[in-house]
């Protein structure tokens, strides 16, 4: 007979030891605390034929998003299929969804881990992967729906009903629902303290609603149930920062940058993209960040994952061009350029989004703004294609704006801005853009001035 997880799951355990392994590695991931990849090895350690076991590895790995976890998904997947003939069908389900990550198939992996939860809807492993990968693919109705279809499964004294609620509550807010996201948000903390991705959500919706002090506020407040032994906890970090460099106070948002987004050199792709973005926000704003490009770039390079995953190298090209390294920007650029000419899901990602993004970025670089201006304008309207958050994405609009006002195209400049403040009124750094923007010449000032140095 089969044994049965905590969640009502057939699994193929052969003892209870090796099935208490797999639970509390699936506790540990939801709230991204420990080190679930010890737990599940413990729980292999005790049943080396537990499929399910290896196929929480298998998943993890694809997770992190680095060409460097591949061989990692494919030694699980290994191990795995030489034990499928005691699989259950659930498990077989999710060997299918990991095959599909590591043949480069992200988006039908989403997919297939979205099935997993319709039929299993009590599969909390399933929903997480699902849900990291809609955010990986920038799925945003996804985001909302997939937890949507399971929360009647979920009843309201379930322990776990509470990370269910936290990733509705993102996916809510990722589609402008933010009053029912905030709302969804808090009273997932309230269940678990230590819901650190529910202090994310509700992070979001104040970043989007421009709320800035109330999102200092809130990670303040909240950081003592998750901070701890958190491998997520740089990014609700990355948002503190951000609401720091939106009131303006650039001298914190670097504090919480050493301190906590990036307290020390590593090769983890999320931690970097972080750093990238929040750097380059302040290299748009002419903020003296010393020399943190030059860690990050040199971590970046030590990665090697180009071509991978667009929304990376769009990441580690900020912080090569911020640092020079010619050398890495023609890597990054033809690693982007080899992915677009591919049918899979990274080269719709690199072709669609990724590469434009990059060759606007080195167009800002050299000052070559109406080129970049172009670029980030055309790809503005689809960049969710290549995966993040809307917060991560605003990146486009803060780097479109800022070459528009470098550029001198006062009109344009006027237009994105105008576009910040509609969400955003009360936001100090979008009311010091419009002041930039209003001392502008006129553009026809601007080209009488050029009409007369080309007669002289």
């Amino acid at each position: 007979m089969k044994l049965v997880d905590s969640f009502g799951n057939k699994v193929s355990a052969g003892n209870r030891t090796a099935l208490d392994f797999y639970e509390r590695a699936v506790g540990q991931l939801a709230l991204y605390r420990g080190d679930p990849m010890a737990t599940i090895d413990e729980s292999l350690a005790n049943d080396p034929s537990f499929v399910m076991g290896h196929c929480f590895k298998a998943g993890l790995l694809a997770t992190t998003s680095e060409l460097g976890a591949e061989s990692g998904i494919a030694s699980a997947l290994d191990a795995a299929g030489r034990h499928i003939g005691h699989a259950v069908e659930r498990e077989r389900m999710h060997l299918g969804a990991a095959h599909a990550w590591l043949s480069r198939d992200f988006a039908g992996a989403a997919k297939l881990y979205g099935d997993i939860c319709a039929e299993y809807p009590r599969d909390l492993l399933a929903l997480q992967f699902a849900h990291l990968f809609d955010f990986l693919l920038g799925n945003s109705t996804m985001l909302r729906d997939r937890p949507a279809q399971v929360l009647h499964a979920w009843p309201d004294l379930d322990a776990r009903r509470g990370q269910v609620l936290g990733m509705y509550a993102f996916g809510l807010e990722e589609c402008g629902a933010y009053d029912e996201a905030e709302a969804l948000g808090r009273r997932a903390v309230e269940l678990n303290p230590a819901d650190v991705w529910a202090v994310h959500s509700v992070a979001h919706v104040f970043e989007m609603r421009g709320q800035n002090q109330s999102g200092v506020d809130w990670i303040n407040r909240t950081a003592l149930g998750w901070r701890e032994h958190n491998f997520f906890a740089f990014h609700n970090y990355w948002h503190l920062a951000l609401f720091h460099a939106d009131n303006c106070d650039y001298a914190a948002a670097l504090e919480v940058y050493d301190s906590c987004i990036r307290p020390q050199s590593t090769r983890v792709a999320g931690e970097m993209v972080d750093a990238s973005a929040m750097l380059w926000r302040l290299r748009l704003r002419n903020v003296d960040t010393g020399d943190r490009w030059t860690e990050l770039a040199a971590s970046w390079e030590a990665l090697g994952d180009e071509g991978y995953y667009a929304f990376n190298d769009v990441h580690a090209i900020m912080a090569f061009l911020a640092t020079g390294n010619h050398r890495q920007v023609v890597r990054i650029l033809s690693a982007l350029e080899a992915a677009a000419r591919r049918s899979d899901t990274n080269g719709m990602m690199s072709r669609e989004v990724g590469l434009p993004m990059a060759n606007a970025l080195c167009a800002f670089e050299r000052r070559d703004y109406e080129v970049a201006i172009d670029e980030l304008q055309r790809v503005r309207a689809h960049a969710q294609r290549f995966g993040g958050s809307h917060a991560q994405r605003d990146l486009l609009h803060l780097t479109v704006t800022e070459a528009a006002l470098r550029a001198g195209r006062r009109s344009l400049a006027r237009a994105l801005i105008e576009e910040r403040l509609s969400r955003k009124p009360r936001n100090d750094f979008n009311l010091s853009l419009l002041t930039r923007a209003r001392d502008l010449p006129h553009e026809e000032s601007m080209q009488v001035a050029r009409e007369a140095l080309h007669h002289v």
